[in-house]
C-alpha cells in the first residue's frame, strides 16, 4: 500500500480513539470506539475453541473494522439508532471503503456485506459478541453510569443475536446473572 494512503487510513482510524461511546468505563470516563473494537476483537480469540469450525480469523477482522463508519458518524447508543442512521453510517462505510486500493477494498466490502447480511456463522459470532461486550461493559461500570431504561434493557439486549449458539445464550445469561446482581447491589445500598 501507498505510504501516503496509509497514512490517510490511520488518520481516519485515529477518529475512533477520539469518538466516545455510550458506554462508561470502570475508572468513570466514556469509552471509545476503539476501545469496544479492540476488546470485542480479543473476545473473538477468546471463544474460538467454542466454534472450532468457525474462521476465528474472519471473525477477528470483523470486530475490528465494524464500527468505522463511527469515525465519521460518532456512536449513536443502539436505543437511540435508528434506520435513517443505519443508512448513513452504511454509507460512510461504503465510502470509505471506495477510498481504499485493492485488494482491501473487495476484502473489506465483501466483509461488510457478510456482516450486514448476517447469515454466516463468522457474521452472527461477531454480532453477538458485539452486543455482550456492550452488556459486559455497563456491569462494569458504575451502575450511576446507566440510564433508567438500561435496567431492563441490559437483561433483554442481544437476546436474538445469541440464539444460534449454546454458548452464546449461556454467555447472555451469565452476563444477566452479573446484571441482576449488580442492580440487587445497588438497591440494598441505597437502603
Amino acid at each position: 500500500m501507498n505510504t501516503k494512503k496509509f497514512i490517510e487510513i490511520m488518520s481516519v482510524a485515529e477518529k475512533l480513539k477520539n469518538n466516545t461511546r455510550h458506554s462508561w468505563t470502570s475508572s468513570n470516563r466514556h469509552e471509545s470506539v476503539a476501545e469496544h473494537s479492540w476488546r470485542l476483537s480479543l473476545m473473538a480469540y477468546l471463544v474460538k475453541d467454542e466454534f472450532p469450525d468457525v474462521d476465528i480469523n474472519k471473525v477477528i477482522l470483523m470486530c475490528i473494522f465494524h464500527d468505522i463508519g463511527e469515525a465519521i458518524t460518532g456512536d449513536i447508543p443502539a436505543f437511540n439508532k435508528t434506520e435513517r442512521d443505519e443508512i448513513v453510517e452504511n454509507r460512510e462505510v461504503y465510502e470509505l471503503l471506495s477510498n481504499l486500493p485493492e485488494p482491501y477494498k473487495k476484502e473489506l466490502t465483501m466483509l461488510f456485506l457478510e456482516m450486514n447480511a448476517q447469515k454466516t456463522i463468522e457474521s452472527k459470532v461477531y454480532k453477538a459478541l458485539d452486543k455482550m461486550e456492550a452488556l459486559i461493559q455497563h456491569n462494569e461500570a458504575d451502575i450511576s453510569t446507566w440510564l433508567p431504561l438500561e435496567y431492563e434493557l441490559n437483561l433483554t439486549y442481544g437476546e436474538k443475536e445469541v440464539e444460534f449458539s449454546k454458548y452464546m445464550k449461556e454467555l447472555k445469561q451469565t452476563i444477566n446473572e452479573d446484571t441482576i446482581n449488580k442492580i440487587q447491589c445497588s438497591k440494598e445500598s441505597v437502603s
